[in-house]
């Protein structure tokens, strides 16, 4: 299998165009690990589609299929078009929670930036967890995937991996979700870290970001049809929240290097 390893602000995957083999789980764990595999926080498979120019499949590193992936979206654009499968800067991409909207920004021959329409956020009303004999307040946002955005005024100091398991995991989200832990840092401005489903800690979440800008929106914290900047650990996205809740994300894609592995 020849893979492209590839990431968006450090949320890093394995890419490879073709069919998802059948014992995919185990491929997955294995070369996800970073001390015995290629490392990565997971992989995504690109094929062509009945239904939008190409198609996405995303598997955590656990293996676990992924509905939707804001940081691995931008980077099958810089896949698809870098690789020639396509010379259109405007694509549509189909995903399990349905097909988006591309548009890649092209310098010199590559592929810098991609904007993805990451369609309508819905925000619920808040939650509060009981969780390590304390509550937490947290609001439930839907990006096509589940998310529990928490508002802190110390996201660096959070203990991001024991609270984001034990609120990802607590029976209000059955499916489970991704936990942000943002910080209001100046006007249209947040910090966020992120704990996901399936992957644990990692250096950016596109998704993530976005449920933190439409919750931050919707208290009134930031404004809409202005661009709300998130800080990750990996760097900066930058989501747009217009008044009817859809979002628009503009973020870089990078390749690190190609690879080959034998499945057996």
């Amino acid at each position: 299998m020849r893979f492209t390893k590839m990431h968006g602000l450090g949320n890093d995957y394995l890419y490879v165009y073709g069919g998802v083999p059948g014992d995919i789980r185990d491929i997955c764990t294995r070369l996800s690990d970073r001390h015995f595999g290629a490392g990565s926080d997971g992989m995504i498979f690109i094929s062509p589609s009945t239904r939008a120019d190409f198609r996405m499949r995303i598997f955590n590193a656990d293996g676990s299929e992924a509905m939707m992936c804001g940081n691995g979206i931008r980077c099958v654009g810089k896949y698809v078009y870098e690789k020639g499968y396509t010379d259109r800067t405007r694509l549509t991409v189909e995903t399990l929670s349905g097909i988006r909207n591309l548009e890649l920004t092209v310098i010199g021959g590559k592929v810098r930036y991609v904007t993805v329409d990451m369609g309508e956020a819905q925000v619920s009303e808040d939650l509060r967890l009981h969780v390590f004999g304390g509550d937490v307040t947290c609001t439930p946002v839907s990006v096509g995937n589940p998310h529990a955005v928490v508002f802190t005024d110390n996201a660096d100091g959070v203990a991001l991996e024991l609270l984001g398991s034990q609120i990802g995991q607590d029976g209000a989200f059955p499916d489970g979700a991704n936990v942000e832990f943002a910080e209001v840092t100046g006007d249209n401005s947040l910090r966020m870290r992120v704990f996901e489903r399936g992957s644990g800690v990692t250096m950016a979440c596109g998704t993530g970001a976005c449920a933190a800008a439409a919750a931050a929106v919707s208290k009134g914290i930031c404004s809409y049809d202005a661009p709300v900047s998130v800080k990750l650990d990996g760097g900066i996205l930058e989501v747009t929240v217009t008044r009817d809740m859809r979002i628009m994300m503009t973020g870089p894609a990078e390749t690190v290097y190609e690879g080959e592995t034998a499945l057996c």
